[in-house]
């Protein structure tokens, strides 16, 4: 899963935290400004706000990412990050984005939990 997506997919998981809260809301608000909001992108994310368990729309999110190539951009990549990065950071939040992100083909996951994310280029060294 790219990490706009798992973004998107563990934020809904743990959005009752305020700091998370706040940079899901940044993430979805550069979403917004950058297709639109009423953009298949944003509307994929309305859906999955509605149904955060439903993996057919969590892959419609994943599918409006790269059609719209939106894990492409760095302004996006970065807001993902940090809001990953947030997640990590509460009680339980690195178990929610190694279960996002687990079996993405972007993503290798370490055994300490920590999480790498290579956009483009060749896969990151397993050594």
């Amino acid at each position: 899963m790219d990490p706009i997506s798992a973004a998107i997919v563990a934020a809904l998981a743990a959005l009752s935290k305020d700091v998370i809260a706040d940079s899901y809301k940044a993430l979805k608000s550069a979403l917004q400004k950058k297709f639109g909001a009423d953009s298949d992108l944003v509307d994929a994310v309305d859906g999955l706000e509605k149904k955060p368990d439903s993996k057919a729309r969590q892959a419609m999110v994943q599918e409006e990412v790269a059609a719209t190539k939106a894990s492409e951009d760095p302004e996006l990549v970065q807001l993902a990050q940090q809001l990953l990065d947030r997640l990590k950071e509460q009680p339980g939040g690195q178990q929610i984005v190694n279960q996002t992100i687990g079996s993405a083909t972007q993503s290798a996951i370490s055994a300490t939990g920590n999480a790498s994310v290579n956009i483009g280029g060749s896969p990151p060294d397993k050594s």
